[in-house]
């Protein structure tokens, strides 16, 4: 008798933990839904079918979304929930995001050494290794799952102005991670590469014109020269230029203070000051800038969303790197460094190095299983290196966070 009523306990206990594992699933699988659902809805607009969402006009939203709706998102949620104290407790994102790029950057390199892709696309393939798209995609998913009923974590609003805190602080590290190591190294690919180019062109007399340069004399995209003598082509590194350098720290420092940027470290002094935060939020005298910039900052993710689905409609048709390179950096990306994301994160919870709330190490662990960032496609058009092989390795390339100059 004793041995039928535990039985019947244990079966109650695992039907139990089934149904916990269900409506677990249920509630990580909708935001992810909603996501695609309304991605589709854009490749739908975009598509030659009805034409709607075209070039053009995902170039103007993105210059919308990244000047107006992403920093006024920004600012809104860190100045109404952001204090000093928490400001000090997520010291460790900055680590975290700075160990995955490290690995990831290591297992680039690897990956180049192994492969051998085409010397112009070897910075190319180290910064999608490295760099993860730290902003747009937690942007949409983190709201997504708070809003979610029967969330783990807690009171919707309560984890929807959190949880966009800490997307914020990550859009802005990702940017300073981005615009400091990855483009550096695609720039550095690139001008190596160009060097390589003349010297090859100079010594066998060929024209200009086959060195792929527009109208103003840049270099549009290079492709390897078919002769096998440029192998053979002198190959030493570009002499130093003080001018090339005073324009990539010029060019890194404009991308640094991007509106993205600046609203964030606005955010952040608003919250981290309590007099300037009352005025601001609540029922200060000045509530009527956070009430305007929610307003607007409330239109970013359905647009991201919606660019990020007709950016999809081009495809990778036109990639001319090896498939082997795109089988490793999707390894890497969606393997390898999830499961060292999964450690990290791990470890320093055990070391006691992260605050007690489980939204936070939810998105410490988001930040090593996100696609490479979109914002390479941006640099990679600054180095003016391939972009066709940027957006085969990353579906969202034209980044909806796109400066205005750079968006033309």
């Amino acid at each position: 008798m004793f041995a039928a009523y535990q039985h019947l306990f244990l079966a109650g206990k695992t039907e139990a933990a089934k149904m916990k594992f269900w409506s677990l699933l249920i509630v990580a699988w909708l935001p992810v839904l909603q996501v695609l659902l309304v991605g589709s809805l854009g490749a739908l607009l975009a598509s030659n079918r009805f034409n709607v969402l075209t070039s053009d006009a995902r170039k103007n939203i993105n210059k919308i979304v990244y000047i107006v709706f992403v920093p006024s998102l920004v600012f809104s949620s860190l100045a109404s929930t952001v204090t000093l104290k928490d400001i000090i407790s997520w010291w460790f994102m900055p680590v975290n995001m700075g160990i995955i790029f490290l690995i990831g950057a290591v297992l680039g390199w690897l990956s180049v050494k192994a492969f051998r892709p085409g010397e112009h696309l070897q910075g190319l393939v180290i910064a999608c290794c490295s760099s993860g798209n730290w902003g747009t995609i937690p942007l949409m998913i983190v709201p997504a799952i708070c809003n979610e009923e029967g969330s783990p974590f807690g009171d919707a609003n309560t984890c929807d102005s959190l949880g966009l805190s800490y997307v914020s602080l990550s859009m802005a590290l990702g940017n300073f991670y981005i615009w400091t190591h990855s483009y550096s190294v695609m720039k550095r690919s690139a001008k190596l590469y160009k060097e390589k180019c003349k010297n090859y062109h100079a010594e066998t007399g060929t024209s200009k014109e086959h060195l792929g340069q527009d109208p103003s004399g840049d270099y549009v995209a290079f492709l390897p020269p078919t002769s096998e003598n440029f192998s053979n082509s002198i190959s030493s590194p570009l002499p130093p230029n003080d001018v090339r350098e005073k324009d990539l720290w010029v060019e890194i420092l404009k991308e640094l203070w991007s509106p993205p940027s600046i609203a964030a470290l606005v955010g952040f002094t608003v919250g981290a000051i309590d007099k300037m935060k009352s005025l601001v939020t609540g029922e200060g005298s000045l509530r009527v800038i956070q009430d305007s910039t929610k307003l607007l900052g409330d239109a970013a993710i359905p647009c991201t969303v919606l660019i990020i689905g007709g950016n999809l409609t081009k495809g990778i048709s036109k990639t001319v790197m090896k498939p082997i390179v795109l089988i490793a950096i999707i390894v890497i990306r969606y393997v390898v460094l999830p499961t060292c994301g999964i450690g990290v994160v791990t470890v320093a919870s055990k070391l006691g190095f992260l605050p007690r709330s489980p939204l936070y190490r939810y998105v410490l662990l988001l930040q090593s299983t996100v696609p490479p960032a979109m914002s390479i496609g941006n640099a990679n058009s600054a180095p003016a290196i391939s972009i066709r092989d940027a957006r085969a390795n990353s579906p969202q390339v034209n980044s909806p966070f796109l400066s205005s100059t750079q968006a033309q």
